[in-house]
């Protein structure tokens, strides 16, 4: 088994790949990659048994076979070369050398079919999207998702797929965030909950990009094949809460203001807030937001002052500062409503502008009590 592969465009393909890879595998042929070889086309494969990741690559070869190639120790090699032509030759004493213009390297390998398949799905139905569109939906819920083992389905991200749109949810008990397109459709309904780390590798690989996305899913699986690669991966089992159910529907107290100066102004009074409860406070009357934080421990207090434009009765709810940065953070927009009903009740966050034809943010923030 002999190739020749520009060293660059390896590296480049085998970095994306190397995300799927754990630190720390239960089975050792999980730190390598398997490399397919079917003489101009070479298919390398990782995994971690939960998430597999292939990427096809053209070569020049007239051989075939496989093997599987120590990740680390490949990639920290490629990274040194500048660009130049590398040759690949399997030898007999189960070592693959490499050969660049100044040297000779020799890694062990191990048998390629000792490399745990990918899974094939079955009866999958099928969906279709631009990348950018995906990379954005991923971005717009991810930082929402859980972390909580207890509650596995709270730490991915709900995909919900109908004849009228396309909606991304991701919440942790605190905070939530429903995104949607109407301008992008399913054939048939279909929901299910992808875990985070295919998600982000999908989210690296595919922002800016132009190119459609097929996404293949059924019960326990999710496939999402894209230009020259495809990332299989298994879903999270379970049943998403019913997450329309704490979204409130009557919100008359209305306010808008500049993103960018609301979240400056959260960002330096919570460096007065409590270390514990991160709570600041938020006093709205006529046209003025008074954002204010106490740590009543070390004397510690800050108050600001700006304007609004509100709509409601005067009133004071408390928000930990962290989720309304991380929410604010991850608006693009120029200007954001927050729309609240009660003191005790989630307040709703959405951009007023900078959003596509048909795409539609809601943010959902769960306040804390305040302490008179």
């Amino acid at each position: 088994m002999k190739f020749i592969v520009s060293s660059t465009y390896l590296l480049k393909q085998l970095q994306v790949l190397g995300g799927v890879i754990n630190s720390s595998n239960t089975l050792p042929i999980l730190d390598n990659f398997l490399f397919e070889l079917d003489h101009n086309k070479l298919t390398v494969s990782a995994s971690d048994l939960e998430t597999t990741m292939a990427s096809t690559l053209d070569v020049e070869s007239d051989s075939e076979g496989s093997v599987a190639i120590p990740a680390r120790l490949l990639l920290d090699t490629l990274k040194t070369f500048p660009e130049q032509p590398l040759t690949f030759v399997v030898e007999d004493n189960n070592t693959v050398e490499i050969s660049s213009n100044h040297g000779k390297y020799a890694l062990a390998y191990a048998d390629g079919n000792e490399f745990p398949k990918a899974v094939a799905l079955e009866d999958p139905s099928k969906t279709v999207i631009v990348g950018d569109i995906l990379a954005t939906a991923i971005s717009k819920t991810i930082f929402a998702a859980g972390n909580d083992d207890l509650r596995p389905v709270m730490s991915g991200v709900f995909f919900q797929f109908s004849t009228e749109g396309l909606t991304f949810v991701a919440t942790d008990a605190h905070k939530l965030v429903k995104y949607t397109r109407a301008d992008v459709q399913a054939n048939q309904v279909a929901e299910f909950i992808m875990p985070k780390k295919p998600l982000n590798l999908l989210k690296g690989i595919l922002a800016g990009s132009e190119n459609e996305v097929t996404i293949d899913y059924n019960e326990s699986n999710a496939k999402f094949t894209f230009e020259n690669s495809e990332l299989i991966c298994r879903l999270i089992d379970g049943k998403y809460p019913n997450y329309e159910a704490v979204i409130p529907k009557e919100n008359p107290n209305k306010l808008a203001i500049d993103r960018t100066q609301f979240l400056n102004s959260v960002r330096r009074v919570s460096i007065f807030s409590n270390k514990t409860t991160h709570q600041i406070r938020l006093k709205i009357a006529g046209a003025e937001l008074n954002i204010s934080a106490e740590d009543v421990d070390y004397s510690n207090k800050a108050e600001e002052r700006l304007t609004c434009d509100y709509q409601g009765d005067d009133m004071q709810i408390g928000f930990n500062s962290r989720f309304l940065t991380e929410m604010l953070n991850n608006l693009g927009s120029d200007e954001v409503q927050l729309e609240m009903s009660m003191p005790n009740r989630a307040g709703i966050l959405t951009p007023v502008d900078g959003l596509d034809e048909g795409e539609h943010i809601t943010m959902l923030v769960m306040p804390v009590m305040l302490n008179a």
